[in-house]
């Protein structure tokens, strides 16, 4: 088996778990970038000179898509939160409690805490940024922009998903028709 395709096997192995990391909230679609690169520069020494695994430009596109997923689901919940009436304190809400949920999830419950902390957090941030404030909302009313954030942030996370799963295949194809 040649050194080119036992890289090709292994990106493939490696990237398949990098994408299952995305869906407990872990930045996989980085991690597979970070291998690519890695692999890439590596290049010049197992591969002959001037062969590349995935190409600069592959690699290149593969960022572009990582970096839209990422906006995606950090502008989730203002968008959320907006679409179900909220205001921009809600919308801010959501952002803040999205990104400090997700950080204090991941310690407490390994693998799907920052998942279960991001949208727990986009929730709480909508729901308190609607009841307070100069003109806050009766508890009632701040569920709806709080639950729209949520749902916003589901379905960030799904096409987050989806982003590292073209990722995936869209690499490990470049890495595949370079053989």
């Amino acid at each position: 088996m040649s050194t080119a395709l036992m890289i090709a096997l292994a990106f493939c192995l490696v990237g398949f778990f990098c994408v299952v990391a995305v869906a407990v909230g872990i930045p996989g679609t980085w991690l597979l970038l970070a291998v690519a690169v890695g692999l890439e520069l590596g290049d010049v020494y197992w591969l002959a000179p001037g062969a590349e695994t995935f190409g600069w430009t592959a690699i290149g596109l593969a960022a572009a898509a990582a970096g839209l997923g990422e906006l995606l689901e950090l502008l989730a919940g203002v968008l959320g939160s907006k679409a179900g009436g909220g205001s921009r304190r809600a919308s801010w809400g959501a952002l803040i409690g999205g990104i400090v949920g997700a950080v204090l999830g991941t310690p407490l419950l390994p693998l799907i805490g920052t998942l279960i902390g991001a949208l727990v957090g986009t929730f709480v941030g909508a729901y308190a940024g609607e009841v307070t404030g100069p003109r806050p909302k009766a508890g009632k009313e701040a569920v709806k922009p709080a639950i729209a954030a949520t749902l916003a942030r589901v379905l960030s996370t799904v096409a987050k998903l989806g982003i590292a799963l073209l990722v995936w295949v869209g690499l490990s194809a470049a890495a595949f028709l370079a053989l």
